[in-house]
């Protein structure tokens, strides 16, 4: 008995190591729904970026230059820009949108036109995705306990990047790129849209809670 129930095993791991397999070379594309949110969500974060940036070269030029998103001391788009914090690796952080987001809009815009990538591309996009959430996270931090200013086109550009970053991941899970236990799966194909909003919901929070009525101050 033990030598049937060992080929039987042997057969089992084979098939599941043959899916394995066809699983790391098929390429997939994405519906025209999430290739429209690629679409729009990387719209929305190159705008803030390009605004940002525009608002930047003004401020080098004059620096007692006021961005026009500069509403009062708490919603000041300036305070943020003259920041150390701003220019995390040397350079403007929108330049490093700039070019961000317009992958993400090529990348949207491919899928409208039919195409389909393999495992390790998803796997990369969904990489960087979890960089731009990342550092969204510390720059979130650095505006409401460091710099104590809140830009709106920053938020614009956060609420965009978690979008594309929870999406991404929902997508990557439900095709199996990314391992995860079948109730995850299931979670993510009927609920993908409750995890973005209530991660920009923690975010107002603590942005209400840290300022209150001074944002309209």
């Amino acid at each position: 008995m033990s030598e049937p129930m060992s080929v039987k095993q042997s057969v089992k791991d084979g098939a599941a190591s043959g899916e394995d397999r066809a699983d790391v070379s098929r390429s997939v594309g994405g519906s025209r729904a999430f290739a429209l949110l690629l679409v729009v969500t990387g719209v929305a974060g190159l705008w803030a970026a390009w605004i940002i940036t525009l608002d930047k070269f003004e401020l080098l030029k004059d620096p007692n230059f006021q961005p026009g998103c500069s509403i009062n001391p708490v919603v000041a788009c300036g305070s943020i820009m003259k920041s150390e914090q701003a220019e995390a690796f040397g350079f403007p952080n929108p330049m490093l949108g700039l070019a961000a987001y317009a992958v993400v809009i090529g990348v949207g815009m491919s899928l409208l036109a039919g195409a389909r990538f393999p495992r390790w591309y998803w796997l990369t996009f969904n990489a960087g995705t979890l960089f731009g959430v990342g550092f969204c996270t510390w720059l979130q931090f650095q505006s409401l306990y460091r710099i104590n200013a809140l830009c709106l086109w920053c938020c614009l550009a956060w609420v965009a990047t978690i979008l594309m970053f929870w999406y991404v991941t929902s997508f990557n899970i439900r095709n199996g790129f990314l391992p995860a236990p079948r109730w995850t799966k299931t979670f993510f194909e009927d609920f993908t849209w409750a995890l973005p909003v209530m991660h920009v919901g923690v975010i107002a929070v603590l942005i209400f809670t840290r300022w209150g009525a001074d944002l309209w101050a």
